[in-house]
């Protein structure tokens, strides 16, 4: 896309997408536009690298059949769309990943944040911080661990049953069951908060918290391996189909 296409034909641009039906000149400009992100992702992704250390994993643009299924989905500009391009930040725990959106707000000066964690969308979990690089909004998602097991259990289940379940579709007990798991990492990701908050009160060598921290550290690997199990036996099903 031209580097002097104005906002307001970028929108005009998803308005087309949107209702359609689709020309071959809307979706090379489309392509045009999604394309246009690389050097921004770029940016970030060196930024992230040489200023924390962390090695991001990511996308530099989302499909043009992802974009328009999106502006179909939801009332949302194209200009305004946050993840064309993102990357994601996978950390150990909720205190990482404080640590981590605090750092990225430090390095991107205009960033802004979506905690979702307080308020899920269908029941995903994570923060996400939205870079501005030379005018064009780069996603930098920040997931813990759970966060991310979480994330990867309800894309598998969308990807062998049905598409619908990302977006809060699909049958009722499949989110149910999202919508408990989720609730479960959000719960244990308290109790664990809690914990690291009471050994910087009372000192890492109290005997009950110790006790405390080694409960914690066992069902956390339960879940893990709920989770791991679970993914397992839809690629499993997803073999056979």
């Amino acid at each position: 896309m031209p580097a002097n296409f104005s906002k307001s034909q970028i929108d005009r641009l998803g308005d087309r997408l949107r209702k359609g039906p689709l020309t071959e000149t809307d979706l090379r400009l489309l392509d045009d536009y999604r394309r246009s992100f690389g050097e921004a992702y770029e940016s970030v992704v060196q930024t992230i690298r040489e200023q924390l250390s962390l090695e991001p994993t990511g996308r530099p643009a989302k499909s043009t059949g992802s974009i328009i299924e999106k502006l179909r989905r939801e009332s949302i500009r194209l200009s305004q769309m946050q993840d064309i391009a993102g990357c994601r930040i996978v950390v150990s725990d909720v205190m990482e990943q404080e640590w981590i959106v605090d750092s990225l707000r430090a390095v991107f000066s205009r960033a802004s944040v979506a905690d979702r964690r307080q308020n899920p969308s269908y029941h995903y979990r994570a923060v996400h911080v939205i870079a501005q690089i030379a005018g064009k909004l780069i996603e930098i998602q920040v997931r813990s661990s759970l966060q991310h097991f979480w994330a990867e259990f309800s894309e598998k289940l969308s990807d062998v049953v049905d598409p619908s379940i990302k977006y809060g579709g699909g049958e009722e007990g499949i989110r149910r069951t999202l919508g408990n798991t989720s609730k479960l990492v959000a719960d244990f990701e308290w109790a664990e908060r809690q914990i690291v908050s009471l050994q910087k009160l009372r000192g890492n060598n109290n005997e009950e918290l110790q006790q405390w921290r080694q409960q914690i550290v066992s069902i956390k690997e339960e879940i893990f391996a709920l989770f791991s199990n679970a993914i397992s036996w839809l690629q499993t099903k997803q073999g056979k189909t």
